[in-house]
């Protein structure tokens, strides 16, 4: 249990008007800014304001809050990424999956490696505006929670049932990337089982997720869809 005051206000990340009066109504400095909100469609469902489900909640609603936030910010951003981004890409001509197939795996997967390019670029951002705000992403490994519980094929569901952690010991890689001594940029994830369980350390990421030119374009991209642009001017 974390000690002092607990403040819970109404955010809905799949609402952009939701994301809008959040950061609105926030007043005070921000020592970490943890985005760890997301979730998994076994179909293809779309966003209040018509994105798909996958892609606006895991990517645009945290990219749009975190601008929003951002001139409060005073110490990090975490987003939750995963390993699912090695098998991903960014289709630039079908964000909201309307004319290939939908499959909730590789919505997933797309939406985790936007996670990665959208803290490459953050972070790049950061730096060149002189701010000492610095940008991280975190993999929890496989956990147990009601998503995975309930997302994906029979084989997927056996695997969190028999192989998958607690959410407490998901929250280490987390904490790591929240409160450690890391570099810009970093991720980190499970020491253990392929980074899957057990412990905190740094760990690699795919080279298309270090990509500047797709981070680039990705943000790009993101900033026309939400309305929202970096809030920092550059030095």
């Amino acid at each position: 249990m974390i000690p002092g005051e607990t403040l819970v206000l109404p955010l809905d990340l799949a609402d952009l008007g939701s994301v809008r009066r959040f950061a609105d109504d926030w007043s005070g400095p921000i020592d970490v800014l943890l985005n760890n909100a997301g979730v998994s469609s076994p179909t293809r469902r779309l966003t209040t304001d018509g994105f798909e489900l996958q892609f606006g909640t895991n990517h645009l609603g945290p990219f749009a809050l975190t601008n929003l936030l951002l001139p409060h910010i005073t110490g990090r951003v975490v987003s939750l990424s995963s390993q699912a981004e090695r098998a991903a890409r960014i289709a630039f001509d079908d964000l909201n999956h309307e004319r290939t197939p939908y499959r909730e795996s590789r919505a997933y997967a797309s939406s985790k490696l936007a996670n990665l390019l959208f803290i490459t670029e953050l972070q790049r951002r950061l730096t060149a505006a002189g701010s000492p705000v610095l940008a991280a992403a975190a993999h929890p490994g496989l956990v147990a929670t009601a998503m995975t519980r309930g997302s994906g094929g029979v084989l997927s569901r056996l695997l969190v049932r028999y192989l998958a952690q607690s959410p407490e010991q998901g929250a280490l890689p987390v904490l790591l990337a929240a409160t450690g001594d890391i570099p810009p940029g970093a991720f980190t994830g499970p020491e253990h089982a392929m980074h899957m369980r057990g412990g905190a350390e740094l760990i690699g990421r795919s080279r298309r997720s270090r990509d500047p030119e797709l981070a680039r374009r990705l943000w790009e991209a993101s900033e026309e869809l939400t309305g929202v642009r970096f809030a920092l001017v550059t030095t």
